[in-house]
């Protein structure tokens, strides 16, 4: 792509407005974004924050930043320990496993790994380290062992989310403890409790709390002074604003310069949620969708707007990535062939044709400009590279046809220019150099060990386009409950009854399978299937219930002009 690129700006939650983004030190951009609790499957939620930051930290580093991106995991918590406790599983191995869990998520969906992942259990000496810090300055006080923040000591408290002091809501979350001096102060440190993990410190046995651990996280990577913090809209109050607290109580010149924070997933525009029952592991929807098809629709809208789950999008979603890939396969089958015949003319191959240059000028500009508005990424996905990918697809019909030597030539080279620009544009969306979604399941079953698997991906071959669209053809066969022998026999059915001229029959059977999101098409004397968006609703969106997997979340009157600014209606499939 070109070398210049576009200014990039990015929408602020601490001043609710697009800011030109200037890192602290010229070239180099850190970031620490809040991960995950390991006490169960990760579900959409999760990964939505996860591709989203993802998306921007490739895109920071296509513009040249040398980025230190940290993700947190956390190890120690009150909802593992509640979890390990029903199933009698020692806190830290169920932690672990789920962290491993994690990240094979992670790798489904292509989603790069951080530079640093650091858990709160290998960090308790950082974390005591801070707590004693903001005690000797006066912010905290110990009661009987636990430790707690004061938060009147902090003038600015709210000034993220604009939730004011005297209207905190105590008892809404957990039950007042009357030990605090303020309603609103919070747990810096947990005295233990029996049966439960815990560690020495200066006032007895115990375990970190919750919010204390990212701000002693951040700082052991990043420093008290950082460029961005992110994590989901909910974290807002009380996560990060106590996270703030916490900083400014050992060093008053903490900052971060920008907070960004992804939408909510909703389920028919509700937000997923435990109590509702109506949210889905990533386990769960990559049973039945192919992962990049869900790393497609968690993209489909833009990383701050609400993103409504439902099957018709997923399937929309689906039926666009296999269009990109099919698309990309012929352009390869067809260069392929013609670059055997290896003329002599091809030394002097012409320039790239007209249309093909301003194919690749539009997508070039769209992707640097949109990218760089805020992380446009359904603009990307429904504008140019839509025109690019039609323009591939008129060439090869073009090429079809008699053509002068030197004309199918300049169109060649043409294609070969235009399909270089898409795949650019797809991989640093995270839809290219994929790993082989059957060949990773295959290998955790012979090996049984999650964490030896994702150590070996750097050995397992790359995805091809034509392996991408196998697997999601035996998506679309498990989502329609077929198999392909049996869709074959249909065909052969359909094919006899054409001979018979028994049409009423080839109609139904190509209805019945159009139904079930299977496509017939004839080409020549042969028919063959593709997936497509089934013609009538699927009833079976997830077979089973989620599990109960709970989120540390709060639900602050958060500025409606943070959830509402960047909505952008999802992408309909080509």
């Amino acid at each position: 792509m070109a070398e210049e690129k576009s200014e990039l700006r990015i929408y602020n939650s601490m001043t609710n407005e697009k800011e030109i983004f200037k890192p602290k030190e010229p070239g180099k951009v850190s970031m620490y974004v809040c991960g995950v609790t390991a006490y169960d499957y990760s579900h959409l939620g999760h990964a939505r924050a996860a591709v989203s930051f993802d998306v921007f930290f490739r895109y920071l580093k296509y513009l040249g930043y040398e980025v230190t991106y940290v993700r947190n995991f956390t190890d120690v918590d009150d909802k593992i320990i509640k979890r390990a406790n029903e199933t009698g599983e020692d806190p830290l191995n169920l932690s672990n496993r789920f962290c491993d869990e994690y990240d094979l998520d992670m790798t489904y969906l292509q989603c790069e790994s951080p530079s640093r992942v650091p858990r709160v259990s290998t960090h308790i000496g950082e974390i005591k380290d801070m707590i004693t810090q903001i005690i000797n300055n006066g912010h905290a006080y110990e009661v009987d062992g636990d430790v707690f923040y004061a938060v009147e000591k902090f003038p600015n408290y709210g000034m993220l989310s604009g939730q004011r002091l005297e209207h905190n809501r105590a008892g809404e979350r957990v039950a007042v403890d009357s030990r605090k001096r303020h309603p609103a102060d919070f747990a810096l440190w947990k005295a233990a409790k029996p049966g439960e993990p815990s560690w020495d410190s200066p006032w007895g046995p115990g375990r970190p709390g919750w919010h204390i651990e990212c701000s002693a996280m951040s700082a052991c990577y990043l420093t008290h002074k950082f460029d961005i913090h992110g994590g989901g809209i909910d974290l807002i109050f009380p996560h990060h604003e106590n996270e703030i607290a916490q900083s400014w109580a050992v060093d008053n010149e903490s900052n971060v310069s920008y907070w960004l924070h992804n939408g909510h997933v909703t389920n028919n525009n509700e937000k997923m949620s435990k109590s509702l029952g109506n949210f889905f592991t990533i386990r769960q929807i990559i049973e039945r969708y192919h992962p990049l098809a869900l790393r497609h629709f968690l993209i489909s809208a833009h990383y701050r707007s609400p993103l409504n789950y439902s099957v018709a999008q997923l399937e929309s979603s689906s039926d666009a990535v296999y269009y990109i890939f099919q698309t990309l396969q012929d352009c390869k089958d067809t260069l392929s062939s013609l670059q055997q015949e290896g003329t002599d003319e091809k030394k002097n191959v012409p320039q790239v044709e007209e249309a093909a240059k301003e194919c690749i000028k539009k997508l070039r500009i769209e992707f640097q400009t949109k990218m760089s508005d805020d992380l446009q990424t359904p603009v990307i996905l429904t504008g140019a590279l839509q025109e690019a990918l039609k323009y591939i697809n008129n060439s090869l019909k073009k090429l079809k046809k008699k053509m002068q030597k030197r004309a199918q030539l300049q169109l060649i080279q043409s294609l070969i220019e235009v399909e270089k620009e898409i795949g650019e544009v797809l991989d640093l969306l995270g839809f290219l150099s994929s790993k082989s979604y059957a060949k990773i399941q295959s290998q955790i079953e012979v090996e049984k060990d999650i964490a030896k698997v994702l150590g070996l991906l750097g050995s397992f071959p790359t995805n091809s386009y034509a392996e991408v669209l196998q697997e999601l053809k035996d998506k679309a066969l498990t989502r329609a409950g077929l198999a392909e022998d049996e869709v074959l026999s249909l065909i052969e059915e359909r094919t006899q009854a054409r001979l018979n001229k028994d049409f009423p029959k080839s109609d139904k059977i190509r209805t019945i399978l159009t139904a079930k999101g299977i496509a017939l098409m004839d080409v020549g004397s042969e028919t063959i299937w593709r997936p497509c968006i089934p013609s009538e609703p699927l009833v079976a969106e997830v077979t089973q219930k989620a599990p109960i997997v709970e989120e540390k979340q709060s639900t602050p009157p958060v500025d409606k002009k943070v959830e509402q600014e960047g909505n952008v209606q999802h992408a309909a499939s080509t």
